[in-house]
């Protein structure tokens, strides 16, 4: 694990998947039943039109289903640099719309 990996694991409790091509970053949530919260996922910029990232939310799938998870969250924060890109990316994974707020949107996907 990176020394990024080691910082999130130990100020935020947060789990890390790292490759050579980019990161995810989630946390496990139990508000309303057993769920993973994706809180970034970063793909290197020449390999984002290749499925890194959905191969990396892939990843901390199968991790949650081992652990009981039923669902996955994901966000945007419209404000956020790339933002509609990030947009595309969790509509065209197959999350659908929760709830939103002023800067804020909330997906989810059944696992």
């Amino acid at each position: 694990m990176s020394l990024y990996g080691d910082y999130i694991k130990e100020h935020h409790g947060d789990e890390i998947i790292e490759t050579e091509h980019g990161f995810a970053t989630y946390r496990y949530l139990d508000a309303n039943g057993p769920a993973v919260y994706i809180v970034d996922i970063y793909v290197i910029p020449e390999l984002r039109q290749s499925h890194c990232a959905s191969k990396l939310a892939d990843e901390v799938a199968m991790k949650a289903m081992q652990v009981g998870c039923k669902k996955m969250i994901g966000s945007v924060v419209p404000s956020a640099k790339n933002s509609t890109a990030s947009l595309k990316v969790l509509l065209g994974y197959g999350m659908r719309l929760k709830s939103s707020s002023d800067n804020l949107i909330i997906f989810e996907k059944d696992l």
